[in-house]
């Protein structure tokens, strides 16, 4: 599942994320997380919909710790949008395509139907 997004790591963080010229959604996972799992699919098909105004990447909260703990991760999965290097919104917890896509109205234009 997580071969279909980017994965950023530590080390990765500021450049992949922080100096995007786009706003980037981060989803702090782990493997052993089930809801995190539910939620994969409905990211990537955000990604492949909307990634030409947003950036959807993953970050594994388990080899990666200093920045989950940077941002005060504490139950996963959480979703921070950064723009322009900070934090413009944050998502806790599995939710459907649609309520993220609603979570996601500030950054990305969605055709309303």
């Amino acid at each position: 599942m997580a071969g279909d997004l980017k994965n950023v790591t530590d080390a990765s963080f500021d450049e992949d994320v922080l100096k995007s010229d786009k706003p980037v959604l981060v989803d702090f996972w782990a493997a052993w997380c089930g809801p995190c799992r539910q939620i994969a699919p409905s990211l990537v098909a955000i990604s492949e919909e909307y990634g030409d105004q947003i950036e959807i990447v993953k970050l594994n909260i388990d080899e990666n710790p200093e920045t989950a703990a940077k941002y005060g991760v504490m139950s996963i999965p959480t979703l921070n949008v950064y723009k322009g290097g900070e934090v413009a919104k944050t998502i806790v917890g599995a939710k459907p395509k649609a309520a993220i896509l609603r979570d996601l109205a500030d950054f990305i234009e969605v055709p309303t139907a």
